[in-house]
């Protein structure tokens, strides 16, 4: 069976998605339940999932880890927001985990590619935070745009005792067909093994009217070369990934991605890593 390692849901009857604007966005615009996505899932061979935070509101993580909890299994693990620079981080971070559903949070994360400043990651604020997070077993997942590659390396390596999950491979320009400067960035935090990668966004960084898997093959090659099966996970990226393809195909282009890999290697980057990683 197959872990899909990042996904989300919305209600907007519950709140508003304010990032979903524009043409090219309306297909998002409407709620997306853990009951539009079982049936998905169980058909693309998907057992367990991490649900992930979609807006930098409080409320929202403990109705995650509600749904979690309700979910018959199907969401195993969280990774919820909460504001890194808050005095009482540590203290937060223990009551959420006190919550209904708690013991199903695992990670934190905070929309970086939002945050003009690149070095955002860098203030001794945010630090702080960061070393609750690893203080209380969790792990950090990165959202971010190529040109912030460079600050994620310098807080990995300045938090050994945290796992990085790098979402969407760091979003390489892959409509463009560009490589560089993002491989070499990616390598650099790579070579830092308290970092991990998701296989996931891709074909929402292609064209989604005509992508190939071959597209999308120079950048899961990095990937693969500079993080390793172990460190590499399959995430679908669901309901964003539908601008582009549906479930169903995002997880077997995944799958034809990786077909060069062995047996045991392409466990990993399916399922193993994703259940070491976040504990599920």
């Amino acid at each position: 069976m197959t872990v899909d390692a990042h996904h989300h849901v919305w209600d907007l009857s519950v709140r508003d998605q304010d990032w979903i604007t524009g043409p090219a966005l309306a297909p998002l615009r409407r709620t997306f339940t853990l009951d539009d996505l079982r049936p998905e899932a169980a058909a693309a061979g998907v057992d367990r999932t991490v649900l992930v935070q979609t807006v930098t509101a409080p409320e929202e993580t403990p109705e995650l880890l509600a749904l979690a909890a309700a979910s018959d299994g199907l969401v195993a693990g969280v990774v919820g927001w909460t504001d890194l620079t808050r005095p009482d981080i540590a203290d937060e971070l223990a009551r959420l985990r006190a919550l209904p559903g708690g013991d199903r949070l695992k990670g934190i994360r905070h929309q970086v590619q939002s945050e003009p400043d690149p070095d955002w990651l860098l203030r001794p604020d945010v630090r702080r935070g960061l070393a609750a997070v690893a203080d209380a077993g969790l792990v950090h997942d990165l959202v971010v745009r190529p040109h912030q590659l460079p600050a994620c390396a310098r807080a990995a390596a300045g938090h050994p005792g945290l796992t990085f999950v790098l979402d969407h491979l760091g979003k390489p320009p892959v409509a463009s067909g560009a490589v560089e400067p993002w491989a070499g960035a990616v390598r650099t935090l790579a070579a830092l093994p308290n970092t991990v990668c998701k296989l996931s966004g891709l074909v929402t960084e292609a064209d989604p009217a005509s992508w190939t898997a071959g597209d999308l093959r120079p950048y899961a090659d990095v990937v693969l070369e500079a993080f390793g099966p172990r460190r590499l996970m399959f995430g679908s990226d669901w309901p964003v990934c539908t601008l582009a393809a549906t479930y169903g195909e995002v997880r077997a282009t995944a799958g034809e991605l990786i077909a060069g890999l062995g047996e045991d290697e392409r466990t990993e980057v399916l399922e193993a890593t994703a259940v070491r990683v976040y504990d599920l």
